[in-house]
């Protein structure tokens, strides 16, 4: 059974899909972009991206796997470990491994593997049907030498024009001159006069506004009712697990000792197998998430793992 099947499945819905003991595979809303050197327009797509420190079974695949094939949990889990064995030998032997409309996996000179998205499908399905574009090239017809070329065959050449002296235009010029300088004047008495009748209307008009809304502060009797604002509150999405307790009172001990220590220390409900998660801290990001994480995993606990629930 070729599970990365399943996989491409799962990463139309959602963020992480997780491959227990082998990694998890990610993705990321990526927004239209454009190459400028080659004028291609490519639509928002989701990207895939791999996290081999995500091993934990949060039984996503398992179940989705267990309903498509009609076998049992268990079976499902079991044809996973078998394919990720398969895959870690096949890595060690031929140093990559391709999953279909996922990607490429290799191992780099430390023995780390290095994933590289393919671009087959995009997972974002509301960028369904659109694909990449490329626009033509713009076409800029040059007129200069066409006219270069005319001007060279047909040669213009102007001849001066013989003027008669006509002294009655003088006199009209000075005639026409007059009658503007009378309209400008005219004009200008005329603007002052339509701005001093504009100038009392709007003090009419200011005075009243002013007495109307004197009149309605003196008959307003009861308070006016209070304005409510709903602040949406940001989703916490992604969260450090220290570890899930079967014993409560274990729990409320590490979530004790990681609040002293400074973390914004968490208690979640407890979960579908009976145990109680304490988680490090929560945040809004997976880029945040992950830098948090591999700091603890550092300094703190090595075993620390991402959970992405919207709590």
């Amino acid at each position: 059974m070729k599970i990365e099947f399943y996989i491409s499945q799962l990463l139309y819905r959602y963020q992480c899909v997780a491959v227990p003991g082998f990694g998890a595979f990610l993705t990321e809303i990526q927004p239209a972009r454009l190459t400028e050197s080659t004028m291609v327009f490519y639509p928002p797509r989701k990207v895939v991206s791999f996290n081999f420190h995500l091993k934990n079974n949060d039984g996503l695949l398992a179940n989705h796997i267990s309903q498509a094939e009609k076998i049992s949990y268990e079976d499902a889990v079991t044809t996973i470990e078998t394919t990720v064995s398969e895959w870690k030998l096949a890595l060690q032997l031929q140093k990559s491994l391709v999953l279909k409309n996922i990607g490429q996996l290799s191992l780099n000179s430390e023995n780390n593997i290095v994933f590289e998205p393919s671009d087959s499908l995009n997972y974002l399905t509301s960028s369904f049907g659109l694909s990449t574009y490329v626009a033509p090239k713009i076409q800029r017809e040059v007129y200069k030498e066409e006219v270069e070329a005319l001007e060279e065959k047909a040669p213009i050449l102007f001849t001066p024009e013989r003027r008669n002296s006509r002294p009655y235009l003088k006199y009209a010029a000075i005639f026409v001159l007059g009658l503007g300088a009378a309209g400008f004047f005219g004009n200008s008495y005329y603007q002052k006069q339509i701005d001093s009748e504009n100038l009392i209307v709007q003090q009419t008009v200011q005075k009243k506004v002013e007495d109307k809304i004197q009149e309605a502060t003196f008959f307003i009797e009861s308070p006016l009712p209070a304005v409510k604002l709903n602040i949406k509150e940001e989703k916490l999405a992604y969260h450090i697990v220290a570890g899930a307790f079967r014993n409560e009172e274990n729990a409320q001990k590490i979530f004790e000792k990681l609040s002293a220590k400074g973390y914004k220390a968490r208690k979640i409900a407890k979960n579908k197998h009976g145990l109680h998660p304490v988680l490090y801290g929560s945040f809004s990001n997976y880029a945040e998430a992950q830098k948090a994480m591999s700091k603890i995993q550092k300094t703190e606990n090595p075993e620390a793992w991402l959970l992405i629930q919207e709590l």
